[in-house]
């Protein structure tokens, strides 16, 4: 079995700091199985890459248990080279230190989201020309997904790419490659699915093949699989939710005066008109609102509500009367669960994706994986955030110093930061951006709440006048960012 890691990140001998291995070095590990080693057939500052070659004693792992179908059954078979849980397991040991996101020399760089590639040379793939599973599996957490199958065989060789953090990737592997197997060379039982879920953290529960994940992760017992889906619903469900829905109740009071909910709303149809959108995805939808407007005017053909609750996306349904619709209103709306942080085929050739007060909710460590997906996966002609201004705090009486509109909130950003932002964003991703306020501009502290409007490059449309007021354009179609 072998698994290449390879990144460009500059310098990207960096790559051995964060695996805890060192370059010139080639090392070998005992498992219970076989032996794995770990060495690097490239290391410049340009270009690292890390191997780890596994190799498993066939022989010792059957001898004595007397399973398998004839005298050589035990013995002949593909377990030695098609990457299993054997692999995972390896992973587990030689790299677990960065499997648990440690990185004494480069703190900083552990918690950063750098190009990798991840080539597994031989993954299962049950029938000739299947290579679906694999999409489905590495697709929606952001990967390039590539697998390179021979005519009749039941292998082939898995390429993922992206940019990730390199704690991230290792997680993905230990926990998908046994799922491609669908196997597992060990007993399973509730240990595993602690497991499952510490190294799911953060990412399976809004995965949209989680029940296959899981049921293969844990061989297939359906009991095990029950519980490990239990506490996903719990992660992404009925807790969260009600922090959410009480978070929204005192948002919602602070902000009441200024009547800013329906501000948003308004500002944000007024750009969608002036950009004649089309097709639309109000992303972090919430209980539809926004939605609701959308479908009201018939010029937005199609209108997809996303939001990673299935309960809120319930009250949305109830919401919209969906049951009681007209056909032709209901022809043109999709709701759906979820991710911003996982690529989603459904959400792709849109004119325009929206997001009202959504990106305060993310981790600030997981922004990154929202804009690989919005801006380079799915790549809308028009994005629209807004996000609140946390310099106006000052001027909500109802607000304790220091303290944020949300209790669900992980950051908000003063003027400054959501312009330095979203430049970087524009440039790194050819869009244009124009920042505007919403609400009366206070003189000192600006408006309460913010939002940028990015623009395709290659899809500028001629500057539009008054559509907004407080429109401030960082960047103009022409400048040739």
């Amino acid at each position: 079995m072998l698994l290449t890691i390879t990144t460009t990140h500059s310098p990207a001998t960096d790559l051995g700091y964060l695996l805890l291995k060192h370059p010139d070095r080639a090392q070998s590990v005992e498992l219970g199985f076989g032996t794995a080693h770990v060495f690097y057939p490239e290391s410049t500052a340009l270009k690292t890459t890390c191997a780890l070659f596994v190799e498993v004693d066939p022989v010792g792992l059957v001898r004595g248990r007397g399973e398998g179908e004839g005298p050589l059954a035990q013995y002949v078979n593909d377990r030695p080279y098609v990457a299993s849980s054997f692999l995972s397991v390896a992973i587990s040991n030689v790299f677990g230190t960065a499997l648990s996101g440690i990185a004494r020399e480069r703190e900083v760089l552990v918690k950063e989201a750098i190009p990798l590639e991840a080539v597994v040379a031989q993954v299962r793939i049950t029938k000739a020309g299947e290579t679906t599973l694999a999409h489905r599996l590495f697709e929606p957490l952001g990967y390039v997904v590539e697998v390179e199958q021979k005519p009749n065989a039941i292998t082939g060789e898995l390429r993922l790419k992206g940019t990730f953090i390199l704690r991230d990737l290792l997680r993905h592997l230990t926990v998908l490659l046994p799922v491609l197997d669908d196997d597992k060379h060990y007993w399973v039982d509730d240990a595993e699915v602690e497991k499952l879920l510490r190294r799911g953290e953060g990412w399976l529960a809004a995965h949209p093949e989680k029940e296959l994940i899981s049921f293969r992760y844990l061989k297939r017992m359906r009991g095990l699989t029950r519980r490990a889906l239990a506490r996903l619903d719990d992660q992404e469900g009925q807790a969260p939710d009600e922090v959410s829905e009480q978070g929204d109740r005192e948002e919602h009071e602070v902000e009441k005066p200024l009547r800013l909910q329906g501000q948003r709303m308004e500002t944000v149809l007024e750009v969608l008109r002036a950009h004649d959108v089309k097709t639309v995805a109000d992303l972090g939808c919430g209980e539809g609102k926004l939605v609701k407007q959308l479908l009201d005017e018939r010029r937005f053909t199609r209108v997809i509500g996303m939001d990673v609750s299935p309960r809120t996306l319930e009250r949305a349904e109830k919401r919209l009367d969906v049951v009681s619709m007209p056909v032709t209103k209901k022809a043109r709306l999709a709701l759906f669960q979820g991710s911003l942080l996982y690529r989603d085929k459904r959400l792709e050739g849109l004119d325009a994706a929206v997001l009202v007060e959504v990106i305060e909710h993310l981790d600030l460590d997981r922004l990154p994986f929202l804009e690989e997906n919005l801006f380079r996966s799915i790549r809308p002609r028009i994005v629209v955030i807004t996000t609140p201004n946390v310099e106006h705090n000052a001027r909500f009486a109802s607000l304790m110093k220091g303290t944020m509109r949300h209790r669900d909130h992980r950051f908000e950003w003063t003027r400054e930061e959501f312009r330095i932002w979203g430049t970087r964003v524009a440039l790194s991703h050819g869009y244009a951006m124009v920042w505007q306020g919403i609400g009366e501009d206070d003189p000192a502290l600006g408006p309460p709440t913010q939002m940028v409007v990015f623009e395709r490059k290659e899809a500028l449309s001629l500057p539009v006048q008054g559509f907004a007021q407080n429109n401030e354009a960082l960047f103009q179609p022409g400048e040739g960012i």
